[in-house]
């Protein structure tokens, strides 16, 4: 059945980033839709904030676009152009190259819930605000490529 219940899917908490950039995603948990469901062509990850936490460092994708579908609670989209409350139903979309970076914080007093779109990371997500770029033949470095 295609239906899927996103509280039966296994979750992963936090991130991967080094510390300390690992510590406002810390409570962040993230349910990736797409195994169980078994598509492979993009990936949709089902994302719980708590208050006080972020989605991510703030990132922009060199080689895939992003979409992101606020389904509960509140956050507030930050990127360089601002910061832009996002309730449930609000949607942003972040093309493949567009180097806006953008996060989601959550400064509530809930849980948000959101999805989150694209396709399989294979190329470079750079962070602007950590000097910190992922590539996928060498993980996390520094912006200039170094060791992080």
């Amino acid at each position: 059945m295609p239906k899927l219940d996103p509280d039966t899917i296994p979750f992963t908490t936090g991130s991967g980033y080094p510390p300390p950039l690992d510590v406002p995603v810390a409570g962040r948990v993230v349910r990736n839709l797409s195994v169980p469901a078994g598509a492979t062509d993009w990936v949709v990850n089902h994302v719980t904030v708590p208050p006080g936490g972020w989605s991510s460092q703030r990132h922009w994708h060199e080689g895939e676009d992003e979409i992101v579908v606020m389904l509960a609670g509140m956050a507030v989209l930050v990127d360089d152009e601002g910061r832009h409350p996002m309730h449930p139903g609000d949607v942003a979309i972040f093309p493949k190259g567009d180097r806006n970076g953008h996060h989601l914080v959550n400064e509530s007093a809930a849980a948000c819930v959101f999805v989150a779109l694209g396709l399989p990371e294979e190329s470079p997500c750079h962070y602007p605000d950590a000097d910190l770029l992922w590539t996928p033949e060498g993980g996390d470095t520094h912006a200039d490529g170094t060791p992080y």
